[in-house]
């Protein structure tokens, strides 16, 4: 439509600048049917954009940023047509003055405008494009014994899959057999290559760097972490913010109250005594310049580049409400299993008594046949540390005590305090640090060989890396943390403490978490949950704003408004820090849109004439209505430039 409008518009500069030189006889004598012919199809192949979305609006009863375009050019190109067929007739009663350049000049111009906005847009949608680049068109897939290469729409879970290095993962799965290092980091946003091996997972789109593996295909098609990804960003691009409603009604008044001054100016100009071309003139120039396309942008530009860069950065914001919304929390309650914790036990402390021997050895040894999470952690520890684990000569397990058992012909015990008491076994010598260790919310158990304590091995439930950094972070930006948990008292104050929460709510059930959510709000918290389990659920749906940890259950990040990929709890903050970032973008395009029609609709309407003689051309006013909308684009782009500020630590 622009190049179409342009290259009729551009002959029309003839008449346009005839004053300045002499027409040929010819196009003196054909002015108005030249210009016509020339303005028509302009205003049918590039201006039925606006007509026709301004019959409409008629019908429906409603206004919106194109009625004030349809009826400026309509209402110039109508009083040409008008004043030509008095010229045809041999009556040129309103005189030779036609506005067909105006016309198409102000359809080109404002065509030019929406051009460039279509291209900034399509810019906006870089990381949607980016992600869908990833996927990889084909698959080595093995059916029937025989190893063939097919589509990646083909492949279906259970297919078994082959990698060969370099190569991308096609969809999500499970190694089955083989091992290599993945680079996650377009989906992650994690640098550093993932180790993998049998009973792990992969994700679609990643790239094998060394080794060679097979791996049974889980998801596919729509079901893939990438697909859902690219899904959740597509979603959160064309929500609408709260804040759109406020420019949306803003809109839907200014039109008629612009056409009414346009209609007002026109008449006090004729009434001043000035000529219905020179009042026509203003009153096209008020509804040109008027034109609140910049006050429809901002807001929609601007949470689609934001969401676009959170997804770049490894933090899926589901809808625009999200975005604008996180800003504004000051509480964030933390879930501490799986979430501040890594939500497995490990082995903490191993302290050897006065005379003590090989207490990983023993500990091992006597958990070997326990299904136990903490025989687990026990032998975790061992296997790590490569240390052989005999197989006990006879074993016998003490419900709620501790185990029994007989290895290398040394009678070796390893429970709690009530067996060693059961078995007159004298703990004094490591009772203080058994008390410190149990301060600390760690499980403690105590380990004897030949009637003597030998040394205790501690396990907990240790934090993430980013846990306590995240905490800091969040502090500095002056938010309350509260870490909420289903733990005995002792047990989350240790954990809360070492954290640095404000505040601990512990031994809550998973079904009160919700209503915990519900009291903070009721104290006037605008509140996040952050948690990663099913348990979960119920309280992210509740929150303000509900939080999931990327390696959760799909419950959980279902539940939730903004899903952290990478599981680093430090995206929380900068979370809150780009919806903040956003918003700032979307107030700074409305303001200038605003202030751009405030100072702009005066001088249309001819303020400055009496004064100093400035007419301002309906021409300029479209061009600058145009470039208008196109400043509060490029104004929303540079978000892609966002680095979070905020940096935590000790």
């Amino acid at each position: 439509r622009f190049i179409i409008s342009l290259i009729f518009s551009i002959p029309l500069l003839i008449y346009m600048f005839s004053f300045m030189f002499t027409l040929p006889q010819f196009l003196e004598d054909n002015m108005a049917l030249i210009q016509f012919l020339l303005a028509t199809p302009v205003m049918f192949a590039g201006g039925i954009f606006f007509t026709r979305g301004l019959f409409t609006l008629i019908k429906m009863r409603v206004s919106n940023m194109d009625t004030l375009v349809a009826i400026g050019v309509g209402s110039a190109y109508t009083y040409s047509v008008i004043v030509s067929v008095f010229i045809w007739s041999g009556h040129p009663v309103l005189g030779h003055d036609l506005y067909y350049e105006t016309s198409a000049f102000l359809i080109t111009f404002i065509l030019l405008g929406k051009l460039f906005e279509a291209i900034a847009k399509g810019r906006t949608s870089d990381a949607i494009r980016k992600l869908m680049g990833l996927r990889p068109k084909t698959a080595l897939v093995i059916r029937e014994s025989k190893e063939i290469d097919i589509p990646i729409e083909e492949v279906i879970a259970g297919d078994i899959v082959i990698v060969k290095p370099g190569q991308k993962i096609p969809v999500d799965g499970m190694v089955i057999d083989g091992d290599s290092s993945v680079d996650e980091s377009m989906v992650t946003g994690e640098s550093i290559p993932v180790e993998k091996k049998a009973g792990d997972k992969v994700i679609g789109a990643t790239i094998n760097k060394t080794g060679y593996f097979k791996f049974k295909a889980t998801k596919v098609g729509s079901e893939t972490l990438l697909a859902q990804i690219i899904k959740i960003v597509e979603e959160a691009q064309t929500s609408k913010a709260p804040i759109q409603d406020l420019a949306d009604t803003i809109a839907a008044y200014f039109v008629p109250v612009v056409v009414g001054l346009a209609v007002i100016s026109l008449i006090v100009w004729m009434l001043a005594g000035q000529s219905f071309v020179f009042a026509l003139s203003i009153f096209i120039t008020v509804l040109v310049i008027s034109c609140p396309c910049a006050l429809g942008l901002a807001t929609p530009i601007t949470v689609m580049v934001g969401s676009g860069v959170g997804a770049q950065k490894g933090i899926l914001i589901k809808n625009a409400k999200a975005l604008q919304v996180a800003q504004k929390l000051n509480t964030i309650v933390f879930d501490k299993t799986g979430t501040l914790t890594k939500g497995k036990p490990e082995v903490t402390d191993e302290i050897t008594a006065a005379g003590g021997r090989d207490i990983l050895m023993f500990a091992a040894a006597a958990e070997k046949r326990s299904q136990h999470p903490l025989a687990e952690a026990i032998l975790n520890r061992a296997k790590f540390l490569n240390i052989n684990i005999p197989e006990p000569e006879s074993f016998n397990s003490i419900s709620g005590k501790g185990v029994e058992i007989r290895v290398r012909g040394d009678e070796v015990l390893l429970g709690n305090r009530k067996l060693m008491s059961d078995k007159n076994i004298d703990i004094s010598s490591v009772s203080a640090r058994l008390e410190v260790l149990e301060d600390q919310g760690k499980t403690a158990m105590i380990i004897s060989v030949n009637g003597k304590v030998s040394g205790i091995i501690a396990v907990a439930d240790t934090l993430k890396d980013s846990s306590k950094q995240a905490v800091t972070m969040l502090h500095r930006m002056g938010k309350k943390v509260i870490m909420i948990t289903g733990d005995n008292a002792r047990t989350a104050k240790a954990i809360g403490k070492l954290v640095g929460a404000d505040e601990i709510i512990s031994d809550v059930l998973p079904a009160d978490k919700s209503e915990r959510i519900k009291q903070l709000q009721d104290k006037g918290g605008v509140v996040a949950m952050v948690g990663d389990g099913i348990n979960d659920a119920p309280a992210l749906a509740r929150a303000d704003i509900g939080i999931a940890v990327g390696s959760g259950t799909d419950v959980a990040i279902e539940s939730a408004d903004i899903v952290l990929i990478k599981g680093d709890l430090r995206d929380v903050a900068m979370a809150i820090d780009l919806s903040g970032y956003t918003m700032m973008k979307i107030k700074q395009g409305l303001f200038w849109a605003f202030v751009y029609n405030i100072v702009g609709i005066p001088v249309a309407a001819g303020l400055l004439y009496p004064f100093t003689g400035f007419l301002l051309n309906p021409i300029i006013a479209g061009t600058a209505m145009a470039f208008s909308s196109v400043s509060v684009v490029a104004n929303a782009l540079l978000m892609k430039r966002y680095r979070f500020s905020i940096r935590g630590g000790e």
